[in-house]
């Protein structure tokens, strides 16, 4: 599998929430170019949420098309990611965007790639990026605690990540479904 330097996103399942965030860092190299990006987004009026690592560009072409597989099967994110990753992955132009994706719903969370990658973990915890394998272990250690929410989760993971990983940062942006009241 592809491994973006320069991000780490993560998403936790845990008592009918999901919480997606992502850090702030934006790498070339080895050198930081902006601290305080938001990798992270609601889509269809806030019942989905995606976020990316890898190029922004790409990343915003892969939201679009996203979206329009959301608009195609209302409701059945399943139905969509599998819609995506079959275009990204055959589709000449599409395959070469250098992403990777991760979506969720109240029901269901996605690794998305243009190699074909598809996964939606037993555990409920989506993570890629540079940081990726350091969030996912915090948040395997976390989602057992019973006083901890998955919106805490994902925000103490991304901290430790960011105290590991040299491509991530604590500058946190997190999203939660169902919404805040």
């Amino acid at each position: 599998m592809i491994e973006f330097h320069g991000t780490t996103i993560l998403a936790v399942r845990k008592d009918g929430r999901v919480a997606l965030g992502g850090d702030g860092q934006v790498s070339i190299g080895d050198t930081v170019m902006k601290s305080h990006a938001v990798k992270v987004r609601a889509l269809k009026g806030g019942k989905v949420l995606a976020g990316f690592a890898g190029s922004v560009a790409d990343a915003l072409t892969l939201y679009e098309k996203f979206e329009e597989k959301l608009d195609r099967y209302p409701g059945n994110l399943p139905r969509a990611a599998v819609e995506l990753a079959k275009d990204w992955r055959s589709d000449r132009i599409l395959r070469r965007l250098e992403a990777l994706l991760v979506v969720a719903d109240l029901e269901h969370g996605f690794l998305i790639s243009g190699s074909g990658e598809l996964i939606e973990p037993d555990d409920g915890i989506v993570a890629v990026g540079s940081g990726g394998n350091f969030a996912l272990a915090a948040a395997r250690a976390l989602l057992p605690v019973p006083d901890q929410s998955a919106r805490s989760i994902v925000q103490r993971s991304l901290e430790i990540a960011s105290d590991i990983c040299v491509y991530t940062n604590r500058h946190i942006s997190i999203l939660e479904l169902p919404g805040a009241k």
